[in-house]
């Protein structure tokens, strides 16, 4: 069966300029459990716009996996990490890079899982930066996830998000902070750090 969405072998269109249709979470599961959107398709739901993925660079790859382990090697128990899997907010369906969420390590872990048990989200940006500090940051503040990292591959920081603003005209976290090269970024769960991480550690 043809798939809905493929590289276009054309030029690329004009960004459109008439109104476009927003999906709810109900016709975007639909779209999958009925064969249009496959679930291996490159794209996200992101506060209600079908999203092409941006492609991953080996630097991404590798990021991504670091970080991961990184935390996973200081994770508390009761605390599992998991990559790059849908998780479920009110109009969105992103798979961050790496999720901080309550469970156990043998990965039993809500399906989709929630908002309110996630402790910390990951994005490894490189093309994806702006996306990732735009659309991205906005939706995790408005559905209240404490900790935001974006693993900045451009400039080779870790940009870190906290306070988010919760449902608001425009959602958005208090405070940022950044860390770079030689410094460390502490990894809070639920108000207490248990551990902090050299940013080289995180970088490809």
């Amino acid at each position: 069966m043809s798939r809905l969405i493929a590289p276009s072998r054309e030029s690329p269109a004009e960004a459109p300029t008439e109104p476009v249709f927003r999906l709810s979470i109900e016709q975007y599961e639909d779209m999958i459990q009925y064969g249009i959107i496959d679930e291996d398709d490159p794209v996200e739901l992101i506060d209600g716009w079908l999203l092409i993925k941006m492609s991953e660079s080996s630097n991404h790859t590798h990021s991504t996996r670091h970080t991961r382990r990184a935390i996973e090697r200081v994770l508390p128990a009761g605390w599992f990490a998991d990559s790059q899997e849908p998780m479920q907010l009110v109009r969105s369906r992103p798979e961050p890079d790496v999720v901080v969420h309550r469970g156990e390590t043998d990965g039993t872990l809500p399906n989709p899982p929630a908002a309110n048990g996630i402790a910390l989200l990951v994005e490894v940006a490189d093309n994806s930066l702006a996306r990732d500090r735009g659309a991205k940051k906005r939706v995790y503040a408005e559905a209240g996830i404490s900790c935001y990292w974006l693993v900045n591959l451009v400039d080779h920081l870790v940009e870190v998000f906290t306070d988010p603003s919760g449902p608001a005209d425009k959602p958005d976290y208090a405070h940022s902070q950044v860390y770079s090269r030689g410094s460390a970024v502490p990894l809070v769960l639920e108000g207490r750090e248990v551990a902090r991480l050299n940013v080289t550690s995180l970088l490809p």
